[in-house]
């Protein structure tokens, strides 16, 4: 009798065991984070949630925002985390997004979250633009340090500048929108596209990857990588021969950013990522790779990143810079792309 009173009770707590494994719920995540940073936060929310598994959809910012529009009609996504938040902007235009406000939605600073209330999306952390300039080859080339981004159309950079394609990469993207606002867009005849055309003639190659430039000028085979501050940080901490650039004429910038996918048949898991994601937790992991985190004053103070890096940044127009995407990209490939690497 015993004997089958325990084997009755040890089938009933292995039913509970796999009931409550079977009880995970898989959150589909599309993002662009650096593929270094994803375990780091995967284990810090499942620290808080264990029943939540992120299943990651990772690529480029260009890729995966092509993807999610390309897949409008048949979502898969559950959230977006870790995507530009001029692409957000422009899934926002689409009806694309879940509007939420997550917990600590307050300690997030106005500029750096949607608008409206509850919003379609909020920021995690900043990147902006930075020239990675190896101080080695210039020497030897006789090149000397630019302070502007002018400078990089100067004839002695001809060949000595590689910069992201902004139809593969959010870095990419931010240069330009950057500089189109700074200097004018004027359907393809303003002042910033006259610079891109000076600029297009010291260009040795458009890149795929937001990081892929400034790797390049710190292995030496460019002079000027046009990059973002986390990678030419990152680069100099490990030794490479570069300083970073911060041009005075101001810094293109975007949010890494985080919103729900509308539709999603997990919605109660995606808010709670959301939650995790605007937490002040989170925002000390952003801090360990980004200057400036979406919550202010988490942050610790990066190596080689100016104490002003903030007050450096453009004012930026992020639903022009959704609207105006699509027009600026075909713009843009049309005059450039013939300089940019093969795709795999």
């Amino acid at each position: 009798m015993h004997l089958a009173k325990s084997l009755i009770a040890g089938l009933l707590g292995m039913a509970f065991a796999t009931g409550a494994l079977a009880q995970k719920t898989q959150l589909i995540v599309y993002t662009a984070l650096e593929t270094d940073q994803l375990k780091a936060y995967q284990e810090a929310f499942n620290k808080v949630e264990p029943n939540i598994e992120i299943k990651w959809v990772r690529d480029s910012t260009g890729v995966v925002t092509a993807k999610l529009l390309a897949e409008k009609g048949n979502p898969q996504a559950d959230v977006i985390m870790g995507v530009a938040a001029t692409s957000l902007a422009l899934f926002e235009r689409n009806g694309m997004l879940e509007a939420y406000a997550p917990l600590n939605l307050d300690a997030i600073m106005p500029a750096y979250r949607d608008k409206k209330s509850p919003p379609a999306w909020f920021g995690m952390d900043v990147f902006g633009a930075v020239v990675c300039f190896n101080t080695v080859e210039a020497k030897k080339k006789n090149i000397a340090i630019p302070t502007t981004w002018k400078d990089l159309t100067k004839p002695e950079f001809k060949g000595q500048v590689v910069m992201p394609n902004p139809a593969s990469s959010g870095t990419g993207y931010l240069d330009v929108v950057s500089w189109l606002q700074l200097w004018g867009d004027d359907a393809g005849k303003g002042g910033g596209w006259k610079y891109m055309d000076a600029l297009h003639e010291n260009i040795g190659q458009y890149t795929h990857s937001g990081s892929k430039p400034c790797n390049m000028a710190a292995a030496g085979e460019y002079v000027a990588g046009v990059s973002f501050e986390y990678r030419g940080h990152t680069n100099k901490a490990k030794g490479a021969p570069i300083e970073l650039v911060f041009p005075k004429e101001g810094l293109g910038w975007d949010l890494e950013g985080f919103a729900i996918y509308k539709g999603t048949k997990k919605l109660d898991a995606a808010k709670k990522l959301a939650d995790w994601a605007s937490s002040k937790d989170a925002m000390i992991l952003y801090g360990k790779n980004f200057a400036i985190t979406a919550q202010p004053g988490v942050a610790p103070k990066l190596a080689s990143i100016p104490a002003d890096y903030e007050s450096r940044l453009i004012k930026l127009d992020f639903d022009k810079a959704a609207a105006g995407r699509e027009r600026t990209l075909v713009e843009w490939s049309k005059r450039y792309d013939a300089k940019s690497e093969p795709k795999k």
